[in-house]
């Protein structure tokens, strides 16, 4: 077998998985897809981008509690 036949075979396998991409499970999904509407696309961003400034503030906030709060109430419950 020649490389060219190989590459060949290679490549009508992928073409034919790719085939069944829009029949399988996945197909309904992907034929009623579309692109989002400028307007839809920054609410999402605007959404995505609250949520993880949220996500980094509480996060934040326990950074500070366990560097800062937590040793001084740990050497204040030590020195009962």
């Amino acid at each position: 077998m020649t490389l060219m036949d190989h590459v060949r075979k290679l490549q009508e396998r992928f073409d034919s998985r790719l085939k069944v991409v829009g029949h399988g499970k996945y197909g309904r999904i992907l034929r009623m897809a579309r692109k989002p509407a400028t307007e839809e696309y920054v609410k999402v961003l605007q959404i995505t981008a609250l949520g993880a400034v949220l996500i980094g503030g509480v996060g934040f906030i326990i950074y500070i509690f366990f560097t800062q709060v937590g040793p001084w109430v740990w050497s204040q419950l030590s020195g009962l």
